[in-house]
Parts: structure tokens; C-alpha cells; sequence
């Protein structure tokens, strides 16, 4: 499983930036992955929880935002939804697409807690 190996550099990530602003903890993190970048949301969020154990980021929320699969054909130009990497364009029937949107993977916003207050960075 290598949600958990991701999780853990989300929470190396995160804690360091913490640490970096002074948090003292970490109450909240945005993720954007796409639904081609072959991550599964639901794995990664326990696997977070299980790497955050004892950490800044400990009872941090996590939340997956997931932007589908977006395809624009090299002949036609036509943009449509794929939810493969090989696709055939639905206009031309022309198989050189290349993937514009759904393998995105980041760390959107985290939102940490200081002395008494919340800031989302």
C-alpha cells in the first residue's frame, strides 16, 4: 500500500511548515488528487491518521478534493472526460489524447493553530 508511505511525507510536510510558523498543532489539511493519479482518497486518509499519530498533525482533518479526468484530443482539439489514461476522442475517434486534468497531487491549504488562534496558510 503506498498511501502509507505518502501519508507519511504529507505529514513530514506539514509538520515541518508547522513547526516553521510556530504552530502548535495542526488542525486541518486540503488535498487536491485527481482521479488519475492512482492514489486511493480513502486508503490515504487512514493511513494519514495512522502517520500523524504523535505528531503536530495528530487530530488534523484531512480533506480530499477530487477533479476527474480531463482529456484534450491532438487532432480535433476537443476536451471530454476520460477515466483511463488510453482514450479514444469522442468527436474524431482519434487516439492521440493527451491527459489536461486528474493527476493532480498536492497539499491545497493547511490550516494550523497558534497560541489561542486558527490561520490557514
Amino acid at each position: 500500500m503506498h498511501e502509507m508511505s505518502i501519508a507519511m511525507s504529507i505529514v513530514e510536510a506539514v509538520v515541518a511548515h508547522a513547526q516553521k510558523e510556530g504552530a502548535r498543532r495542526v488542525s486541518g489539511v486540503d488535498l487536491r488528487i485527481g482521479k488519475l493519479a492512482g492514489i486511493e482518497p480513502e486508503s490515504l486518509k487512514f493511513c494519514f491518521s495512522a502517520a500523524a499519530k504523535g505528531t503536530l498533525a495528530e487530530e488534523a482533518l484531512l480533506a480530499v478534493d477530487e477533479p476527474e479526468g480531463v482529456g484534450e484530443c491532438g487532432e480535433c482539439g476537443m476536451r471530454f472526460p476520460v477515466t483511463f489514461y488510453y482514450a479514444e476522442c469522442p468527436g474524431c475517434r482519434s487516439l492521440r489524447i493527451t491527459i489536461v486534468s486528474g493527476e493532480e497531487f498536492l497539499i491545497q491549504s493547511i490550516t494550523i493553530e497558534e497560541e489561542g488562534e486558527q490561520e490557514n496558510v
